[in-house]
């Protein structure tokens, strides 16, 4: 269960395939670990539940090899230490901007001496894992994942890169169509040359590109573009497809 093998894996330069969470329910999350993802997309950003209402459900994930991620509502040392502490192993911090904000990112995700995020994980009490090893070494299995959802950002890429402890750039299509003049476009000619921009200049480079997308082709070509941290869709939307394809086949 400790350490989970995602920071490892991204180290060694191989591609991550996970999928959304879009729920707290531990059934759910149950069916999903069973597809295999490497990683849990849980949402704490736009959903309107917290930390408090995932309970055991990232420490269920580890128990099977899947990394937990949680994005945070913002880029905020709280948020941070909380998503960490109920059982994150990568934490997803969105809408930044520029090289000292992800500075700021780095130290409210690592504990001391290479940031300032207080001790105190509490999943470890649930999981039974050895508490002082895990303080000791948590700083070797955290993944911090920062979000590229703007045209500001992008313009401020080659700076966010220099920032040390950053281990994904993860593009936000759907925000950046909004900031570059698409909303909701996200297909449109502006969206996709940053898109494969972002995975040319981050190619060779410790740090993964990474975005989420829903449709199998687009993904596959966004691998191609040499993007190796992809959110596969959610259970919701496929889930919801099928359920409206069944019932429009019956029907005709």
């Amino acid at each position: 269960m400790y350490p989970n093998p995602l920071k490892a894996r991204l180290q060694a330069g191989e591609t991550i395939l996970g999928t959304v969470l879009p729920v707290p329910s531990p059934q759910l999350t149950g069916m999903l670990l069973a597809a295999k993802p490497d990683f849990l997309w849980i949402d704490l950003e736009h959903s309107p539940f917290g930390t408090e209402s995932l309970g055991a459900i990232p420490v269920q994930a580890r128990a099977k090899g899947v990394a937990p991620m949680i994005r945070v509502a913002w880029n905020d040392p709280a948020l941070i230490k909380k998503a960490y502490d109920v059982g994150a192993v990568a934490v997803m911090v969105p809408q930044i901007t520029t090289a000292e904000q992800a500075v700021l990112a780095v130290r409210y995700a690592k504990y001391p001496p290479l940031g300032e995020r207080g001790l105190s994980p509490n999943w470890v009490l649930t999981a039974g894992e050895d508490w002082n090893h895990v303080l000791k070494t948590a700083n070797d299995e955290t993944v911090l994942v920062v979000q590229i959802e703007s045209q500001q950002a992008y313009e401020n890429l080659d700076e966010i890169m220099k920032v040390p402890g950053i281990d994904v750039l993860l593009v936000g299509p759907l925000d950046m169509s909004a900031s570059v003049g698409t909303i909701s476009d996200t297909g449109s000619p502006q969206v996709q040359a940053i898109m494969k921009d972002v995975a040319a200049r981050l190619k060779g480079s410790p740090i993964a590109a990474g975005t989420t997308l829903g449709d199998v082709n687009e993904i596959k070509e966004k691998l191609e573009w040499g993007y190796r941290f992809m959110n596969v869709g959610s259970a919701f939307s496929y889930g919801a497809a099928q359920v409206k394809a069944n019932l429009e086949e019956l029907r005709s």
